[in-house]
């Protein structure tokens, strides 16, 4: 068979091709918000020697151990430790996939259209590869939801202020970063799961269920 790859931008002004290209960029501004994120905890206390501010950078992918200060019922170490690294990895693990998918499908689109539209398991294949997607981004950002809620627990200032002796300066720089891409995640699920309904057009289980198109009679 001849391949011809000729650049056609007509796929882009339908909702299928709009969808991949905002689908590529909110992709790429999930997973690399999330890689980038770090938060600065700031504890001062006056059994440091030297008494300083000290400043632990938790960044990804958000797993650490630190022990901060005496406790103020005895005289152990208190610790802030999590790991929540499973989830963040999976969520820039799908950020990433759907990067890579998404420039596979924008260049089949622009190039590979006519190829796309004769072969029946191709649109099937894209169908069932959305579908996952979607799936993954939706679990994804669940998880990812669900271990920012822990990081934000473990670095509360309020507790290291009640269990900690003279150390009346704790704080956190923020979970802004981590918040957005949150948002942008799940964002990402409405995008993959909306543009199903478009990739199922192409198919041919949709296009059978339409029935031979009928000439009016005159």
């Amino acid at each position: 068979m001849d391949l011809k790859m000729n650049l056609n931008l007509t796929p882009f002004q339908e909702p299928r091709g709009v969808m991949r290209v905002l689908q590529l960029v909110f992709a790429v501004c999930a997973f690399t918000t999330v890689a980038n994120f770090s938060v600065d905890y700031t504890i001062d206390c006056q059994d440091f020697v030297p008494q300083k501010a000290k400043v632990y950078t938790i960044d990804y992918p958000f797993r650490f151990y630190e022990n901060v200060c005496r406790r103020m019922s005895n005289n152990e170490s208190l610790a802030i430790t999590a790991d929540v690294s499973t989830d963040a990895q999976f969520y820039v693990a799908t950020g990433v996939l759907s990067m890579l998918y998404g420039l596979f499908i924008i260049f089949v689109y622009a190039f590979l259209d006519e190829l796309y539209k004769s072969k029946n398991e191709i649109p099937l294949a894209d169908f069932m590869l959305t579908t996952i997607f979607a799936v993954l981004w939706l679990s994804s950002s669940a998880a990812m939801a669900n271990s920012t809620t822990a990081l934000k627990n473990v670095l509360d200032p309020e507790y290291a202020r009640e269990m900690c002796r003279h150390c009346p300066v704790v704080s956190n720089s923020g979970f802004n970063g981590l918040h957005s891409s949150l948002l942008i995640g799940f964002l990402n699920f409405f995008l993959w799961a909306s543009d199903l309904w478009f990739v199922y057009k192409e198919t041919y289980w949709f296009q059978t269920r339409q029935g031979p198109s009928q000439t009016p009679i005159s």
